[in-house]
């Protein structure tokens, strides 16, 4: 049995008709057994979500976060600099995933924190320093123990270095929880 919808403009089929044997009028066998199929899919969809745990948020960024792909001695495969600055965020998510945010960065944040960093040609942290804050001790203090804690990072391809060193800058996105995302990898922040 056929409907004719006009909110969509479509012909549909009611799920009620499709369990329905209208000769007999009542369920048949093989439909109805499709239907309980289906039926337990999804409660069994529904009961597979893991609680909202501080664990289980953190064993997700770990997943989502990629891996870098680095030749056998530690290089980069990146070919520019922006592929580069790419592969030293996702390592610094990696490293430090306990404090990564994996939503979308929330409308209004805590802090925002700018960071220029060089690396050396063994992928070696020479030097570090805040080029923006908002004065927020606690923020700065994170993002600067991040950058290091993920040192050496994978080496520079040679292509991309200028005095045998690479000079970038990334920035930090704080939520109000203390947890961050990096501009170059970041989700877009929610509008409100």
């Amino acid at each position: 049995m056929a409907v004719w919808s006009t909110q969509y403009g479509l012909m549909t089929t009611p799920i009620y008709s499709l369990a329905m044997d209208y000769s007999l009028n009542k369920p048949s066998m093989k439909t109805a057994a499709v239907l309980v199929g289906v039926s337990a899919a999804l409660l069994a969809a529904c009961s597979s979500q893991k609680p909202d745990t501080q664990a289980n948020r953190d064993a997700t960024a770990k997943e989502i976060i990629e891996q870098v792909k680095t030749t056998p001695d530690g290089t980069s495969t990146a070919d520019s600099l922006g592929a580069y600055k790419e592969d030293l965020a996702r390592r610094i998510s990696q490293v430090n995933s306990t404090k990564v945010h994996i939503e979308r960065p929330q409308a209004l944040l805590r802090s925002v924190i700018v960071i220029k960093y060089v690396v050396d040609k063994d992928g070696n942290l020479v030097r570090s320093e805040v080029v923006r804050t908002n004065k927020d001790k606690i923020t700065e203090a994170t993002a600067l123990a991040t950058l290091r804690s993920t040192a050496p990072f994978p080496k520079p391809p040679a292509a991309l270095l200028s005095g045998g060193r690479v000079e970038l800058s990334e920035t930090w996105l704080f939520n109000n929880d203390g947890r961050f995302q990096l501009r170059t990898i970041a989700q877009p922040q929610k509008n409100e």
